[in-house]
């Protein structure tokens, strides 16, 4: 039997061209929603970019477009499509944010599963960031990885969540968990390995859409 080369050469050309053709629709869409602030067939864009992710990134790079724009757009839609029902969620609540925000001199131990126990010492956003999971319910996870991500959730169970982390590793949590719960997503304003830092205003504006006191 002779395989058709040509014929399945063709058409693997042609849903090459189909696909790139789509992810540049969903790209595009993508970044007028996260400059105008309004967000246009999110579904399509969220199932699009979550499929070619690499793919997009690479168009990013060969164009010389910042590398985290995906993240960005992809945080973006996922906060507003999870918007109503983390508002409406009273219990049960979580934030999740990254050891490399803790001060270099912290002193809190880490637990195995929980990660690190905020002890308050004031060296930190860490201190200001507990107070308002306090006031409005939350429980605070200080993480080492995204592993304890998967611990907490099976240990825990909280039913709602909200994030801190660099643009790609908050992008991919939240991709993994908004099937299973509303979630929320602040990204660090300064990254990296260690010394980051958040917007606390913008942190606690988002623990207070999910609380009575609104």
């Amino acid at each position: 039997m002779i395989l058709p080369y040509d014929f399945i050469g063709k058409v693997a050309v042609y849903l090459f061209v189909a696909a790139l053709v789509i992810l540049l629709v969903a790209m595009s869409i993508g970044a007028y929603s996260f400059k105008k602030k309004k967000i246009l067939f999110p579904g399509f864009v969220l199932f699009v970019l979550d499929l070619l992710y690499f793919p997009a990134k690479q168009i990013c790079r060969i164009f010389s477009i910042r590398s985290t724009i995906m993240d960005e757009i992809q945080i973006e839609i996922r906060n507003a499509v999870n918007l109503d029902t983390f508002i409406a969620r009273r219990k049960d609540k979580a934030l999740i944010g990254p050891q490399c925000m803790r001060h270099p001199e912290c002193k809190a131990r880490c637990n195995p599963i929980t990660g690190y126990k905020c002890i308050s010492c004031g060296k930190c956003d860490y201190t200001h960031i507990k107070k308002a999971c306090e006031k409005y319910g939350y429980k605070l996870y200080i993480i080492p990885g995204g592993s304890f991500v998967k611990k907490i959730m099976k240990v825990d169970k909280p039913k709602v969540a909200l994030g801190i982390a660099c643009f790609n590793e908050l992008n991919e949590s939240m991709h993994e968990l908004s099937p299973f719960m509303p979630v929320q997503g602040v990204p660090l304003s300064r990254d990296g390995c260690f010394n980051t830092a958040v917007n606390v205003d913008d942190v606690i504006g988002k623990m207070r859409l999910c609380s009575d006191d609104v």
